[in-house]
């Protein structure tokens, strides 16, 4: 009689799919994140990659992870630890298991786990599971490789062909594991290889073995699980990166105003992404233009902008530091242009493929003179869009450059995203020369109420003129070396950049009577946020603050800041915020959490430190 499997409900789950870079790790985790963003589910992901282009095969330095973690309500973090490891090979689960809960399923392929691999993971003997300590029972070991073989047999491939189809076996396990909808990874798949049918089909027929794998020998494990969805919005949804949130956000912000978007940048880790999805949209009036350099990339943007359409660079930390000339050019000129940083590891080439904040006073202050510019910071990869949307219109609105700064984290990350409505969106009005200051009208004649510069396009009748590097006169627009009249423009740029509205700080949690305010800025949102989530649970009277305004900042910042007993700033620097805010609020003298390792917050690491700041 065939053993009846109990179909179990889970709130939420982690799952980390790691191998050789070359394994495929990234897409099966990303279809595996479609499938569950697509009927409902809340997730979050975190792609883990090597800076190596391509290391030995088998190597420890080699190994690519995925972890994604799906709820049934909304999740904030890819999760500390994962409750399904898939390791491909001898060196994944040699580096990967201390990403595992202690009471995991590991899924391995036994093929890839034989005396030569074990010897350039470093092992010491045969016995790979009790050397590490792990439970056998835990193990769901397949002999993926040799299976992949036998199922595509007939397809015609050659060996090596057939090998980049392990991860679809293994993913097809886990959708069995997991009770996923396979339809909607076969769909994905064919999508994504319609050029190449014969491909996609290959790994729809290893998928649907994976599963099939599962079900008939019921692996080892016990039950079935299934994650349902809960307070679902109705809409149509996708699974996102904010790398390509931020693209669409760049594009609904320039159709919102009227302009053709322009993207002048130069390839560099982990920004090009925005560069290659920006390319694909020439229909919607997008042109990119890959330069030969950060510097033509930034300069390029500005010429853009003088010519009237939405202008953006984008790039990570070195490209800054190489685009700095360029952005004070748009400075003085107050010019509109979006500066996108995708924070990554530094100093110098430092960390390429790894996640830091460790830009912002660079953002705040790396250039040469008093050349403020406001700075916006993504919270999460969804809202990337919002993020991006409101550079623009703050950049567009306020004649500015402004700096958009997310990071390796939120960028590679996805969840699930609901398609927005334009319409629903505030409109994007640029300061347009009015017509009738023909004839009086000199290029830095301002609003009054705004600071902010009127805008003339080349191409109108009478409104002809030049911007250009050197100080100009306030009142006719030719170049001054007048001390007065430089004192007057630093300060009436600077007040420009002041009286932008900036939404208030919004205060989570117990934000009447905390006794603990956390507090942070643009992509650990979602960790501070469960940490505060876990320690509410736990008793604790906690809030939390966190910025994605942070020039200007919000007008009632030192109000917030000033009302709790004890607040910590935590970051993943050596405390760049916790400096601006006490530049910035009186008095302001806070705890501190910083880390600076390339890789996300832990959440039980944060729970213990603030804890420990409450019985201090």
């Amino acid at each position: 009689m065939a053993e009846t499997l109990e179909m179990k409900e889970l709130a939420e789950v982690v799952v980390r799919f790691s191998g050789d870079s070359g394994d495929g790790m990234q897409l099966a985790g990303n279809i595996f994140s479609t499938v569950s963003a697509t009927v409902g589910n809340s997730i979050s992901t975190f792609p883990d990659y090597p800076a190596d282009i391509r290391a030995p095969q088998g190597s420890l330095t080699g190994v690519s992870g995925f972890q994604v973690h799906i709820g049934a309500d909304m999740v904030y973090t890819p999760g500390d630890k994962c409750d399904v490891l898939v390791a491909m090979n001898a060196a994944a689960l040699k580096t990967q298991y201390k990403y595992a809960k202690p009471g995991a399923a590991i899924i391995i392929d036994t093929d890839s786990f034989q005396a030569a691999d074990l010897k350039k993971a470093a092992f010491a003997t045969d016995d790979y599971l009790g050397e590490m300590g792990i439970d056998p029972d835990r193990v769901i070991a397949c002999p993926i490789t040799q299976m992949v073989k036998d199922c595509l047999a007939d397809s015609g491939m050659d060996v090596k062909a057939m090998l980049k189809c392990r991860n679809m076996f293994a993913l097809g396990l886990v959708c069995w594991l997991f009770d996923r909808d396979l339809d909607i990874a076969f769909n994905f798949l064919r999508e994504k290889f319609a050029k190449k049918p014969a491909v996609a089909e290959a790994n729809i027929k290893v998928i649907q073995a994976g599963h099939d794998y599962g079900h008939n020998t019921h692996s080892s494990v016990a039950n079935v699980y299934r994650i349902e969805t809960k307070n679902k919005v109705a809409g149509r949804y996708m699974d996102i990166t904010g790398n390509k949130a931020t693209a669409y956000g760049f594009i609904a912000a320039a159709e919102k105003a009227g302009l053709k978007l322009y993207l002048g940048s130069y390839p560099i880790t982990p920004a090009t992404d925005v560069l290659h999805e920006l390319s694909k949209h020439k229909s919607l009036g997008v042109t990119t233009v890959q330069c030969e350099d950060e510097i033509a990339g930034c300069a390029s943007a500005v010429g853009a902008s003088f010519a009237g359409a939405l202008a953006v660079t984008s790039t990570s930390g070195p490209g800054i530091c190489l685009k700095s000339e360029a952005m004070n050019l748009a400075v003085i000129m107050e010019l509109p242009l979006v500066v996108l940083d995708v924070q990554r590891g530094g100093p110098a080439t430092g960390l390429p493929t790894k996640s830091e904040q460790t830009d912002l006073l660079q953002a705040l202050f790396g250039r040469n003179g008093e050349s403020p510019m406001p700075v916006i910071a993504a919270t999460s990869p969804t809202d990337c869009f919002e993020a991006a949307y409101a550079a623009s219109k703050m950049a567009l609105e306020h004649m500015t450059p402004v700096i958009l700064m997310t990071d390796a984290y939120v960028a590679n990350g996805s969840a699930a995203f609901k398609l927005p409505n334009l319409a629903e969106y505030p409109a994007i009005n640029p300061p347009y020369v009015p017509e009738e200051l023909k004839g009086s009208w000199t290029p830095y004649m301002r609003d009054e109420k705004t600071g902010v510069r009127y805008w003339a396009v080349p191409g109108r009748q009478g409104f002809e003129h030049i911007l250009g590097g050197l100080e100009k006169d306030n009142k006719t627009g030719a170049i001054s070396t007048d001390p007065e009249n430089h004192n007057l423009m630093t300060h009436l740029r600077q007040e420009k950049i002041d009286k932008i509205p900036v939404p208030d700080l919004e205060v989570l949690g117990d934000k009447d009577d905390a006794d603990l305010l956390i507090v942070g800025f643009g992509g650990t949102y979602g960790h501070l946020h469960a940490a505060m989530d876990e320690m509410r649970a736990e008793g604790k009277k906690v809030a939390m603050a966190h910025f994605k305004f942070i020039n200007p900042l919000p007008a009632n910042t030192a109000e917030v800041l000033s009302k709790y007993k004890k607040v910590v700033v935590a970051e993943q620097n050596m405390g760049q915020l916790a400096g601006w805010l006490r530049m910035k609020v009186d008095n302001f003298v806070p705890y501190q959490f910083n880390q600076v390792k390339g890789q996300p917050f832990v959440v039980n690491e944060l729970v213990a430190s603030f804890n420990e700041i409450l019985n201090k």
